[in-house]
């Protein structure tokens, strides 16, 4: 490589990695000023996150479960923006795969094996919430209807409706949630490393996992993750170029529901064995926090899902010296940081640059 082209993987490195480095910095430093004001030590504090989180077997398991959803919806929300739509529906499109898996763990004997059951409640949740994705998806492509709004209003439609389905008809008696599922269920970490025993991590971490490398294949190594890029970037120039960009639009909010759907596997199969009304509360939002300090790259959605999930059931372990809620003001603080250091950042890489490429050009008149 020339050294003008090392430079530039260098910065495209940089410019992926300073600003979430950045943001957590600036997240540390807040959330020390805030544990000051409860006066306790931010030394302790942060002891205490780590012990509750990382430091055990059990903190470990529910930090990866927590993980593990948030890869999806985080997964859902990147694909949208990187497509230029903005998926705020994943909190539904999550409840609508939860539900679907769960129906269909109901409907399939007892008898069935266990892998096929899965597979079956697996695909069933990706099209419930492909089907939630495609509303919105339809309505952007058809009438030009702008996704945010659609998708926030089909949020209470969707959840109001299966609320009503699982109280007036599918509920156990005095409760919120369907019966157990006859099979499909997904194994638990602790049923093949007895370490993580109480936790809820499963091996739907393995399919998030498997949702992560899918996507981003298909963002950068097909033509149809290709188009969508291009829709996203530029969708006059996309449509110039021969793209059908409300096609894309439409596939891209398909898609994008489909994974936050999978996501419903995650409780229903691998933790409750049951859908239960509300389980699906926030995990959509966050998701969106997510893929935004995620850079939107599937790979770094999964660091992002990780960091959010620690500071989630960190805030349960650090409950005994500071509020929950000062997790949730740190949580908050990373989005703000990370929006305001992708600009900074990069503006400061680039005149970096630019003043190497100067002295360059200058020390080679100078030999000249």
């Amino acid at each position: 490589m020339s050294p003008e082209e090392i430079r530039r993987e260098d910065n495209r490195w940089a410019e992926a990695l300073l600003p979430p480095i950045v943001a957590l910095l600036v997240a540390i430093v807040v959330g020390d000023l805030l544990i000051l004001t409860f006066g306790q030590s931010p030394a302790a504090v942060y002891r205490l996150l780590l012990e509750g989180t990382w430091g055990n077997a059990y903190g470990i398991g529910q930090v990866l479960y927590k993980a593990t959803t948030l890869t999806f919806t985080g997964l859902a929300v990147a694909l949208g923006i990187r497509a230029g739509l903005f998926n705020i529906g994943a909190e539904s499109q999550l409840a609508a795969g939860g539900f679907v898996a769960a129906a269909i763990g109901l409907l399939v004997p007892a008898a069935t094996p266990a892998i096929l059951a899965a597979l079956l409640c697996a695909i069933g949740a990706a099209a419930g919430g492909g089907v939630v994705g495609a509303v919105p998806g339809w309505l952007r492509a058809r009438f030009g209807a702008h996704e945010v709004i659609t998708t926030i209003m089909l949020n209470f439609v969707v959840l109001a409706l299966l609320g009503w389905i699982i109280s007036a008809h599918m509920a156990v008696p005095e409760s919120l949630h369907t019966a157990e599922i006859h099979s499909g269920a997904a194994t638990r970490l602790a049923d093949i490393m007895p370490v993580f025993h109480g936790s809820a991590a499963n091996l739907t971490i393995v399919v998030a996992l498997l949702a992560a490398a899918t996507t981003s294949f298909y963002l950068f190594r097909t033509r149809g993750g290709y188009e969508l890029r291009a829709v996203g970037l530029q969708p006059d120039a996309a449509e110039y170029g021969g793209v059908d960009v409300a096609r894309v639009r439409f596939r891209a909010l398909t898609i994008s529901g489909a994974i936050a759907g999978l996501g419903g596997i995650n409780f229903v199969l691998g933790y409750k064995h049951y859908y239960e009304e509300g389980f699906a509360t926030g995990s959509g939002f966050l998701g969106i926090a997510v893929a935004l300090v995620g850079r939107n790259n599937p790979w770094g959605v999964v660091i992002a899902a990780l960091l959010f999930a620690t500071l989630s059931q960190g805030g349960l372990a650090v409950n005994a010296l500071v509020p929950k809620q000062m997790v949730d003001v740190l949580q908050a603080v990373v989005i703000l940081a990370v929006a305001t250091a992708v600009p900074t950042v990069r503006h400061s890489i680039r005149e970096s640059a630019r003043a190497a490429v100067r002295s360059i050009s200058a020390a080679r008149k100078r030999a000249a």
